[in-house]
């Protein structure tokens, strides 16, 4: 069978394709044998569902609506602009002149999942500071920040950790602050943290025992937050109905390596038009005058963690100064589409297999 590098296609002509009967075989196995037989990447297409099965992301993608008529050749023109397989899926079905109404959602699985609307809010958050130790938490709380992230890059969880994280919350709490326990999710349950953060990564290594653990404590209250620098990421952390989605890296970081190219502020300002919740700007935020045009896009608030120096009392006042001025600036209008951050020919983070019936 020859294939193209890439196939978008109906259930039945993927089945027709493997000489199967249409209807009697799971659409994730059809996606899955069409690229064994070798077909980089495929996406079959349904009413309200897509299933894609690619070498960046795998799921269902689920829509409020059908889309644009010529979804077909959008995709097509998507993967001609340097679009990846898994964003051009995500492009094809968005109309002309789109907003968060119509952004489709993306799952961890192969149980399909509804649409998620969006939401309305965009509540100013002022500055995230993002630290490593509770002491530090204590010193971005008393100079006035509002959310502060504890980031202890350490075993998952480890039991070592909890005193470390007890008082970080007790000083967050001491000071109006809200204390964003990064990647130690079941630590964060334990001790009652109010918010959480989450990479794609961490988020597809749970279960689905695991990520119902964290929606029942976001039913409680609990504020979830995922990061995202690719469009089916977007699509995804919407599917999860966080408190807020991050956006990045903004600008190049050397925090941590990464494959994606810097989404700038028309990327950014995008991201604000279309996830429907509130945006987090992250990555490379290194001077205040990034700072209050990170702001002016209408981003809900932005991460600084170098930039908070070895005195937050002394640096976090010039942050949050630099944060009201670009919030009473014009905002930026957003570009009618996104660009690209991932080129083709570079690796990302590889999609976790999809879990397939028997």
């Amino acid at each position: 069978m020859s294939e193209s590098p890439v196939l978008r296609i109906g259930a039945r002509e993927a089945a027709a394709r493997l000489n199967l009967l249409a209807g009697h075989t799971p659409v994730p196995m059809l996606a899955r044998v069409l690229r064994a037989r070798g077909a980089a990447a495929v996406v079959i297409t349904g009413d309200t569902h897509d299933w894609l099965d690619t070498p960046h992301a795998q799921g269902w993608l689920a829509r409020p609506r059908s889309g644009p008529a010529d979804h077909a050749a959008r995709f097509e023109a998507a993967l001609a602009q340097g679009w990846v397989a898994a964003d051009a899926a995500v492009l094809a079905r968005l109309p002309d002149h789109a907003s968060a109404a119509d952004l489709p959602v993306l799952s961890c699985g192969d149980r399909r999942i509804p649409w998620v609307p969006p939401r309305d809010a965009r509540p100013d958050a002022g500055v995230y500071a993002i630290v490593d130790s509770a002491a530090r938490v204590r010193a971005c709380a008393e100079a006035g920040a509002r959310l502060v992230q504890l980031r202890i890059k350490a075993e998952r969880d480890h039991p070592a950790l909890v005193p470390e994280l007890r008082e970080a919350l007790r000083a967050a709490q001491a000071h109006g602050a809200t204390l964003v326990v990064n990647d130690h999710w079941r630590s964060a349950l334990a001790i009652g943290a109010p918010a959480l953060h989450l990479g794609q990564e961490d988020w597809l290594s749970l279960d689905e025992t695991e990520r119902a653990a964290i929606a029942a404590a976001q039913a409680l209250g609990l504020q979830l937050g995922l990061s995202s620098h690719s469009l089916w990421e977007l699509c995804r952390a919407r599917g999860a109905a966080p408190a807020m989605v991050a956006c990045g890296p903004v600008w190049p970081t050397l925090t941590k390596a990464m494959p994606w190219v810097p989404q700038g502020l028309d990327n950014l300002a995008w991201w604000v038009r279309m996830a429907g919740l509130p945006v987090v700007a992250i990555g490379g935020i290194l001077a205040p005058e990034q700072l209050a045009q990170a702001a002016a896009t209408g981003a809900a608030t932005a991460c600084v963690v170098r930039g908070l120096g070895d005195d937050p009392h002394a640096t976090l006042p010039v942050w949050q100064a630099a944060w009201r001025e670009g919030r009473s600036r014009s905002r930026i209008t957003p570009p009618a589409w996104p660009h690209p951050t991932l080129a083709p020919d570079r690796p990302a983070p590889p999609a976790s297999p999809a879990p397939l019936p028997a």
